[in-house]
């Protein structure tokens, strides 16, 4: 931990208390309390991390605000796993820098990319990943006018925790931090480090307050949730556990890697079998050839990830299984990604999420050759992008005629409500029910990753 001092720079006011004179008395007087604004990019655990740093501030004390403009200081909690991503971010720190108001850089980018954060701006704090514990000391410091700097901390527990939900209809429940992983093209191992698993007691306890304070859905998230193990309890036990709570909601298990999951495989489709878990399997495959994925450091083959999601298919007929590709990895040749695109067609995921390859900044894949031109990976990603959507339509036709209950959990577009059914499909329906309600529905259209529905 480092505490450079920064000279020159405003001190934002403090919180306390102002003693006033009135005769041969003091009497006191409570003064506002600094606002900060925090904003969040990126992957799930990011945006539990920003509720828990919300959490904490309010319960120090201070207020938050919804933009920086009327803010003492502005805490960014920043992703690093894509470049069109991170200059997205730079572009934000850059903008919040030039503004003169102090500002914390928070996230994975301090802790994996600190030189050219500073370059940007090189009087903000820096907090890491694994110190948002700290949170209320780096904003103590730097509304003094100092520049903190709390980057080499241990991965801490994340449950039990003061939290600021920014919905609440969903409690985003962090069960591990880090992976057992190597990938040779991934840059989050570096920030978040290897598998810290948290303790099973705090996870539940975490969900029972959560539903309790009227949350429907327990989003269970982790860079590999099926690499969960706390002491030898693992993803379908701490499913189960969560089951076994009281009140209607619903689990959604985050995304896991096929390696991981195959040993716990036929447990954990025990533990799907609960009408309280959303049957959504979300497992990364990132490319159709055994040959890449070797390259890529993935420890599965494909057709390992096929029989993965065939079980699971076998057993919950109206699955909806989400899946990745990275398109144009080093030395990828048009036939391997045309595998790609035969494997995409073989599956009909429900989600595709197609990413362009980006060399990120110390990774092994960023040193591998032949590096395809942007051109090329733009190319094979609007390729991929054109068969899944033309099979997409066809995923969701399946649907119309479906009729049940969904969990209202957001606002849609044009005065409509949008709602997850058991597979966690999401449907736009015109309702007077508001977040955190249950409408009976019948899907009457459906389109590209869409279903709308009627109230009936």
């Amino acid at each position: 931990m480092v505490i450079d001092i920064v000279q020159g720079a405003p001190a934002s006011p403090r919180l306390g208390v102002v003693l006033l004179f009135r005769g041969p008395f003091f009497k006191t007087a409570k003064v506002s309390m600094p606002a900060i604004h925090v904003e969040v990019y990126g992957c799930s655990a990011n945006a539990a991390d920003a509720e828990i740093v919300q959490g904490l501030l309010l319960e120090s004390g201070y207020d938050l605000t919804e933009g920086p403009e009327t803010a003492d200081a502005s805490m960014v909690l920043t992703c690093v796993v894509k470049t069109p991503t991170e200059q997205k971010i730079v572009k934000r720190i850059r903008e919040l820098a030039e503004s003169g108001r102090p500002l914390i850089v928070a996230g994975c980018m301090p802790k994996v990319l600190r030189r050219a954060v500073e370059e940007i701006a090189p009087t903000a704090s820096l907090l890491g990943p694994d110190d948002i514990l700290r949170s209320v000391e780096v904003v103590e410091e730097t509304l003094k006018g100092n520049k903190a700097v709390f980057v080499d901390g241990k991965p801490p527990d994340r449950t039990l925790l003061p939290r600021k939900r920014r919905s609440g209809v969903v409690h985003i429940a962090p069960i591990a931090s880090g992976c057992l992983g190597g990938c040779s093209y991934c840059i989050v191992k570096n920030a978040r480090g290897r598998l810290r698993s948290f303790p099973t007691e705090g996870i539940v306890e975490d969900a029972r307050n959560a539903i309790s304070e009227g949350c429907k859905e327990i989003w269970l998230t982790a860079e590999d949730t099926a690499a969960y193990d706390d002491g030898g309890l693992r993803l379908p036990e701490l499913i189960g556990r969560l089951s076994d709570l009281a009140g209607r909601f619903y689990i959604r298990v985050g995304m896991m890697t096929p390696n991981e999951a195959e040993p716990i495989l036929e447990d954990l489709i025990g533990a799907y079998g609960s009408e309280k878990v959303f049957k959504f399997l979300h497992v990364p495959v990132q490319s159709g050839s055994d040959d890449v994925l070797r390259r890529m450091r993935r420890r599965y083959t494909v057709d390992d990830f096929l029989r993965l999601t065939s079980r699971f298919r076998e057993a919950f007929p109206e699955l909806n299984i989400s899946t990745d590709i990275i398109c144009g990895f080093p030395g990828e040749t048009e036939e391997q990604f045309r595998a790609s695109v035969g494997l995409v067609e073989k599956l009909k995921p429900d989600v595709l999420n197609i990413s362009r390859f980006w060399p990120r900044p110390g990774t092994e894949a960023s040193a591998m050759g032949p590096q395809l031109h942007g051109r090329e990976t733009k190319r094979r990603s609007r390729i991929m992008s054109r068969v899944w959507r033309g099979m997409s339509v066809e995923t969701s036709l399946r649907w119309v005629g479906w009729r049940g209950e969904i969990l209202v959990d957001e606002e849609g577009h044009s005065c409509s409500m949008v709602g997850r059914n058991y597979a966690y499909k999401p449907v736009a329906v015109r309702t007077d029910k508001r977040p955190g309600e249950f409408v009976e529905v019948e899907v009457t259209k459906a389109g590209a990753g869409y279903l709308l529905g009627r109230e009936v």
